[in-house]
């Protein structure tokens, strides 16, 4: 007996690539509505094809709000300072 994983339909053909606001990718099946908080990314094909799509363009797995806090606090060269009185 084979198991399913998301409840995606074995005989579901054709897939898309989805993304979401942190910028983390997908596929989905084309003919069912995408959930909530995903929207179309532009690729439609294959799950290989759109599984290649989603390595080629999702290099950094970190979340974007991640990746931006870190980048705004290296750009500003800020760092959280303990508070005074408080022992390490």
């Amino acid at each position: 007996m084979s198991s399913r994983t998301n409840d995606i339909p074995a005989d579901a053909e054709k897939f898309r690539v989805v993304v979401n606001h942190e910028e983390q990718y997908s596929v989905w099946p084309l003919d069912r509505e995408l959930p909530n908080g995903w929207r179309d990314a532009g690729v439609q094909g294959d799950k290989e094809a759109c599984l290649a799509h989603v390595e080629e363009v999702w290099t950094d797995m970190r979340p974007l709000s991640l990746r931006t806090g870190l980048t705004g606090s290296a750009a500003s060269g800020t760092a959280e300072a303990p508070e005074a009185g408080a022992s390490a």
